[in-house]
């Protein structure tokens, strides 16, 4: 399943991937605007969330094997 994914996902140009990701925080900041409690959390709880989703990326962006052609 993840192959059909990274196939598709390999199409994608520079512009379509930050479209994208505008979508996404645009989904988020509708979230917030729904459910407001959301920003009564800490803000730890971010800067947590955060990194845990930057881990992957900048591995796989600083391996060995993204240096290989």
């Amino acid at each position: 399943m993840w192959d059909f994914f990274d196939r598709r996902a390999r199409g994608l140009g520079i512009l379509d991937i930050k479209l994208a990701q505008a979508a996404a925080i645009f989904f988020a900041l509708a979230i917030v605007k729904l459910v407001p409690q959301i920003m009564e959390l800490n803000i730890w709880w971010f800067v947590l969330l955060a990194v845990l989703c930057a881990v992957k990326p900048f591995a796989t962006f600083y391996s060995r094997k993204a240096d290989s052609p």
